[in-house]
């Protein structure tokens, strides 16, 4: 499983870790009376290579969530948690999930290491999440994760506005960590902004409310290709 998220992702012509949230971090309903299955058909139509599940609670996310996702799909899938211990890897590939979200500003260095390794090993991509440079330092098995830039705050439960200039700052010390696929996450409100970031030169974008509230995402995944400079499929 761990090649089949990582490579999927390196492989589309259209980077995008497409997101199912209940709701967003101010509590309002993103599902709009949509079934996970409505969304997970639209998202697929788009041609997502990728799928991240919200299974957090400040987002209104259940595990139950994750378990009903990959019983509709065979795409790889992202268990967006805070996961901070080794029994809750298991938990995650029990439930289909194929990657999973580790955030550096909530785990000792020690602990990532540890969770990093111990994900390798149960076929989990680690989906590395960072906000600074210095959390990239020492971090092992680069090359085997995906390393995400968050463009919000967790401090504040990620409702503030957010700041892309973060992942345009951060993209060569991303790089320089040895990942091949650094991604940037959070904060992308429409197709412009994510042409800018895949411009920039990220291997992929997770986007979850701007996609969720918009009526097509095919025609969201359109208007990106059309504002892109480099065409999809063309290497950066």
């Amino acid at each position: 499983m761990t090649a089949r998220f990582l490579e999927a992702l390196l492989a589309a012509d259209r980077p995008l870790v497409m997101e199912i949230k209940r709701r967003d971090a101010h509590g309002y309903d993103l599902l709009g009376g949509r079934t996970p299955a409505a969304i997970v058909e639209s998202y697929e139509a788009a041609g997502a290579p990728c799928i991240s599940v919200v299974t957090g609670r400040w987002f209104g996310g259940t595990t139950g969530l994750l378990r009903d996702v990959a019983a509709l799909t065979d795409l790889p899938l992202l268990q967006k948690d805070f996961i901070t211990r080794k029994d809750q890897l298991s938990t995650a590939g029990e439930l289909g999930a194929s990657a999973v979200l580790l955030t550096a500003a909530l785990l000792p260095r020690s602990s990532m290491r540890t969770l990093i390794t111990a994900s390798l090993v149960l076929g989990l991509t680690p989906f590395v999440e960072v906000t600074e440079e210095s959390e990239l330092d020492g971090l092992p098995h680069a090359e085997e994760c995906v390393v995400a830039v968050n463009n919000k705050d967790i401090k504040a439960k990620e409702r503030d506005r957010g700041d892309l200039d973060r992942s345009l700052a951060l993209l060569p010390a991303v790089r320089a960590s040895g990942t091949r696929c650094p991604v940037s996450a959070s904060a992308i409100d429409g197709p412009l902004a994510a042409a800018k970031l895949l411009d920039a030169g990220y291997a992929g974008l997770l986007v979850g409310t701007s996609l969720l509230r918009t009526d097509s995402a095919a025609g969201w995944v359109d208007r990106l290709d059309r504002a892109r400079t480099r065409p999809a499929g063309r290497p950066n």
